[in-house]
């Protein structure tokens, strides 16, 4: 891990928190909970672990002005990592709520998957699709309901089977997020997070 990084996750009142900050102490690093634009816009590297509702969650980013925020520390290139919910929201919009724009950092939208049981649950197998330092063809836990299609299909750093392949995870620049929960990943989520702290 590069010494002296700040690592804020962001604390919005859903997400699991406390797994990945604990994950992140056992690799050495100070990560803050924070729900301060200040201190997010101090930080080296920025965790969004989104968790629920597609429209509740942007209705609490809205109300709090982390919207702003998440769109300004992209901008300035530091590195973001959105987790779950955290990923789908950076695409314009949802099935699960339509009529809600997400925050449009990539374009696309979120899908609901219409085969298996609804929502997935449980350990499955990514498959690297471009190069992304963290990821490796492991397997990780999954629990969701919908899946990022995004417009673009060179963002995509892998895909996971679920009765279709679908986007699994994306990596443009300074952001990387997945669909996947690497803090309820055992030892595949902790090297994930090692060398996301790394790059």
């Amino acid at each position: 891990m590069k010494n002296n990084q700040k690592i804020a996750i962001i604390d919005y009142g859903a997400g699991n928190v406390k797994s990945i900050k604990n994950i992140l102490l056992q690799l050495g690093a100070e990560p803050i909970l924070t729900n301060d634009p200040e201190v997010l816009l101090g930080a080296d590297k920025i965790i969004f672990p989104g968790q629920g509702h597609f429209a509740q969650c942007m209705e609490q980013l809205q109300q709090t002005g982390l919207d702003v925020v998440i769109k300004k520390v992209i901008a300035e290139g530091k590195h973001f990592l959105g987790i779950c919910l955290g990923l789908q929201v950076l695409f314009d919009k949802s099935e699960e709520a339509e009529g809600v724009r997400g925050l449009s950092i990539f374009s696309g939208e979120v899908k609901k998957f219409t085969q298996g049981n609804i929502p997935q649950v449980g350990w499955n197998k990514i498959s690297v699709v471009q190069n992304n330092s963290a990821l490796t063809n492991d397997y990780f836990y999954f629990v969701n309901s919908y899946y990022v299609v995004p417009d673009d299909e060179k963002i995509i750093s892998s895909k996971t089977e679920y009765h279709i392949d679908f986007c699994s995870s994306v990596k443009s620049g300074n952001v990387s997020a997945v669909q996947f929960h690497p803090e309820k990943s055992a030892d595949a989520g902790i090297s994930f997070f090692k060398k996301w702290l790394e790059e």
